[in-house]
C-alpha cells in the first residue's frame, strides 16, 4: 500500500510541479535546464550582419549572374577548413562498419549481441546497432561474413583483399519542410479528425496526394565512396595516375581536402553528421542542435568576405600577392605556372592565411559545394533575408534543373574565380577532383 501511495505522490508531482505558481502568475514552464550551445570543434563563429552580395569589381567574363544586393544573415558555425580526407574517411567508415554491424546481427553470430536489446534479451524495433559490442575475428560466420565485404576473388588485384566499395552505401532521411509548408491540413473539430489536402513530389518524379506526416519524410541511399577516377576523366591527355590511386585513403593526404565528392554525397554526409553529432548529446541528457548543412550562397560569401566590406578577395586586398610577392591563395597564377604558389594539385589545408573570421581557403585550394541551385537571375527574385534557392533534382530531370552552386575557386582556376563575389556551377550528380565543401551550422542562442 505504501508504494502504491508513493507511485501516486510522484505522479501527482510531476503533472503538476512543471507548471504550477503559488499565485496564479504566468512564470512559464519550470524545472527546464538553461541551454548552453556546445562550441563545435574547428568552427568558426559568423556573427549576423548585414552586407551587399554581389559583384566587388567588373564582370571580366560578362557572366551577368550576380548584381549588388543588400542581404541579412543570421549568426552561424562554419568549419575553419574544407573537409579533409580524415574526416570524410571517418564518415566512409562508419558506413562500412554499420553494414558489417547489420550483416553480423542479422546472421546471429552466438554470444554476440549486435542489436539493441532490452532487459530481457530481446532485440529492440526496429534494429539499432549496438556498437559496444566487440567483434571476435576468429569466429566463423563471422570470417563469412567478412569476405562478404571484400571485392570478389576474380576482381582482386595481385590476390589483395580489399574492401568493396561499391558496397558503401548510406541509408537516411531527412524532412522536405518546403513541401509540408505548401500544404494543407483540416481539422474537423466535430469528429476531432483531420486530413491532408495537397500532393507532394517523390524523389522519383510522381506525384502523390499526401497522406500524413510520413509523406514529407523522404529517404535515400548513396554510395559514400569518392570517385578517385576523376582525377583521370577530367584532364585528358594528362598523367594524374598517382592523386587517383593514392589521393583519397594514404596517410601522407589526411590533411588535404577531399574531393570526387558529389553534391548530393556531400549533402548526406551533413545528414550522418547532424545524427553523430545529437545522438551523442542525447546520451549527455543534451538537447539537440541545429543541422550541419552545406552553406547557403549568402552565407558562404559572407563569411568569405570576413566582415570586410565590398572586399575583392577573403584578405581585403585587390591583389592575389602579398607585399613580399609571395601568393595569398593556391590557384593557377600567371599563364599557368600551377607550382608558383607553392601547390601543383590542392593542397594541405589551412596551409595560407585565415581570414577576419578565421576561415582558412575560403579562395583556391578546392572550390566548394553550397546548398542552393544555380540560376543566373537568382539575386533578382531570392530574399534579402537570408536568400535561399533550392530545388531537389529527381534523377529524370534535364541536365540544366541539377545545376548546383559552387564557390571560391579551386588549384586549376584563374583568379577571377578566387574573388568573394564569383559564382559557378557544376551537376549536383558529377565529380570533381577539384570540388570540396565545408558545412556550416546554425546559431542557437542571442546574436
Amino acid at each position: 500500500m505504501k508504494k502504491v501511495t508513493l507511485s501516486a505522490l510522484i505522479l501527482i508531482l510531476l503533472l503538476t510541479g512543471c507548471h504550477s505558481s503559488k499565485n496564479g502568475e504566468l512564470t512559464g514552464v519550470q524545472g527546464r535546464k538553461k541551454f548552453f550551445e556546445p562550441e563545435p570543434f574547428e568552427m568558426a563563429f559568423i556573427p549576423a550582419g548585414n552586407f551587399m552580395m554581389g559583384p566587388s569589381d567588373q564582370d571580366a567574363l560578362f557572366a551577368n549572374n550576380a548584381i549588388s544586393k543588400s542581404v541579412t544573415v543570421d549568426a552561424f558555425w562554419m568549419d575553419q577548413t574544407e573537409i579533409t580526407n580524415n574526416k570524410y574517411r571517418q564518415f566512409v567508415y562508419y558506413v562500412r562498419d554499420s553494414i558489417l554491424r547489420t550483416k553480423l546481427g542479422n546472421a546471429s553470430v552466438p554470444d554476440r549481441q549486435y542489436f539493441m536489446a532490452d532487459k530481457d534479451g530481446n532485440v529492440i524495433e526496429p534494429n539499432v546497432i549496438n556498437w559496444e559490442e566487440k567483434i571476435d575475428p576468429e569466429e566463423e560466420t563471422t570470417k563469412t561474413t567478412f569476405e562478404e565485404m571484400y571485392y570478389p576473388p576474380e576482381e582482386r588485384f595481385n590476390g589483395k583483399k580489399q574492401i568493396d566499395v561499391r558496397k558503401l552505401n548510406y541509408s537516411y532521411f531527412w524532412v522536405d519542410y518546403q513541401q509540408a509548408a505548401k500544404s494543407n491540413y483540416k481539422q474537423d473539430y466535430a469528429t476531432n479528425t483531420g486530413k491532408y489536402e495537397g500532393q507532394v513530389t517523390n524523389l522519383d518524379g510522381t506525384r502523390t496526394d499526401v497522406k500524413d506526416r510520413s509523406s514529407f519524410i523522404k529517404h535515400n541511399i548513396i554510395n559514400v565512396y569518392p570517385d578517385t577516377l576523376c582525377w583521370i576523366r577530367d584532364f585528358t591527355y594528362s598523367f594524374n595516375d598517382p592523386q587517383a590511386s593514392l589521393y583519397f585513403w594514404h596517410p601522407s593526404f589526411d590533411d588535404y581536402p577531399v574531393v570526387g565528392v558529389s553534391w548530393v554525397q556531400a549533402s548526406a554526409f551533413s545528414i550522418w553528421r547532424t545524427d553523430y553529432m545529437n545522438t551523442s548529446l542525447r546520451k549527455e541528457g543534451i538537447p539537440d542542435v541545429q543541422n550541419y548543412e552545406l552553406p547557403l550562397e549568402s552565407q558562404w560569401e559572407y563569411a568569405a568576405r570576413g566582415g570586410l566590406a565590398l572586399s575583392m578577395y577573403p584578405w581585403g586586398g585587390p591583389y592575389t600577392r602579398n607585399y613580399k610577392g609571395c601568393f595569398l591563395a593556391n590557384f593557377k597564377p600567371l599563364r599557368g605556372n600551377y607550382i608558383d604558389d607553392g601547390n601543383v594539385y590542392a593542397g594541405k589545408v589551412g596551409s595560407y592565411e585565415p581570414n577576419e573570421y578565421g576561415l582558412y581557403d575560403m579562395s583556391g585550394n578546392v572550390s566548394e559545394w553550397t546548398r542552393g541551385s544555380y540560376s543566373p537571375s537568382a539575386y533578382i527574385f531570392q530574399h534579402d533575408l537570408q536568400p535561399d534557392y533550392q530545388y531537389n533534382a529527381k534523377p529524370q530531370d534535364p541536365p540544366i534543373m541539377k545545376r548546383k552552386v559552387i564557390r571560391g575557386g579551386s588549384w586549376k582556376d584563374i583568379a577571377y574565380f578566387l574573388q568573394t563575389s564569383s559564382r559557378d556551377y557544376e551537376y549536383q550528380d558529377s565529380t570533381k577532383p577539384y570540388v570540396g565543401f565545408r558545412n556550416v551550422r546554425g546559431y542557437i542562442g542571442v546574436n
